[in-house]
């Protein structure tokens, strides 16, 4: 079996002091999540997310003038509080999505840090390579384990400005001489989000996910988003796999 593996961003990868600080007050954790299916079902359910997503935004999509296939919703502007709250076709649609993403024998999978140094002390790459590091890491171990049924992987990203750097990093942990990560079948692709329904359909998934770490870490500075864990983390938690945020305080964080 040959799986595909589309992530983006969640969180923001500068430091965090508090929701009232003048300067880092954006998000506590940094991580990278999205979609992981099965290669013959990368069409169809490209196909699907695509007419859900007419379906959903339809107001949105009919009052602009791109093709629908190269407009995107980014997953951060689409599950705000207000929508979550407001919208029970959103609510609906994501149940489904996750749903959709388990029959075609596919997961949802996030990977990310919780922040724990001081902005002086804060090194936005080095926590970038550190999560790519770990998303490597359990991807590779997903499909050695025997759920994973010894298959392979590639994985897609969304463009990134340090493009050659990652894909260096990665280069390195895959042919690791102690512990290479031979089930990755190439460092990852890069590629136009607008241009890939599943990338969009990673930024989704990532969206959501940045909201539920973001009160998962922090519930008292981010009570708005309780609203997410609601109606959706226990779902999340049933369509993923190898998945989690790593803790501030047990010693591990780069970032």
């Amino acid at each position: 079996m040959t799986l595909i593996a589309y992530l983006d961003e969640f969180g923001h990868i500068g430091p965090f002091v508090s929701r009232s600080d003048e300067r880092h007050n954006d998000h506590p954790v940094f991580g990278l999540a999205g979609i992981v299916i099965p290669i013959e079902q990368i069409r169809s359910f490209a196909t699907w997310f695509y007419q859900r997503k007419c379906q959903l935004l339809k107001w949105e999509i009919d009052n602009q003038s791109q093709h629908p296939a190269t407009w995107e919703k980014k997953g951060s502007a689409l599950y705000t509080h207000k929508n979550v709250s407001t919208y029970p076709e959103l609510r609906q649609f994501t149940n489904r999505f996750l749903n959709k993403i388990k029959s075609v024998g596919g997961f949802a999978f996030y990977v990310g840090i919780h922040k724990r140094y001081s902005p002086e002390a804060h090194d936005a790459n080095k926590l970038y390579l550190a999560v790519l590091r770990e998303a490597i890491k359990r991807l590779d171990q997903h499909c050695v384990s025997p759920v994973g049924k010894h298959g392979d992987i590639l994985i897609v990203m969304d463009e990134h400005e340090q493009r050659s750097e990652l894909v260096n990093e990665a280069a390195r942990v895959m042919f690791n001489s102690d512990s290479p990560r031979d089930r990755i079948i190439e460092p990852p692709f890069q590629a136009e989000s607008h241009r890939y329904q599943t990338l969009q359909a990673a930024d989704w998934i990532a969206g959501l996910v940045g909201r539920i770490t973001a009160v998962e870490a922090e519930p008292a500075q981010f009570q708005e988003f309780e609203v997410h864990r609601k109606y959706f983390h226990s779902r999340l938690l049933q369509a993923s796999m190898r998945s989690s945020v790593r803790a501030k305080d047990n010693g591990v964080s780069p970032g």
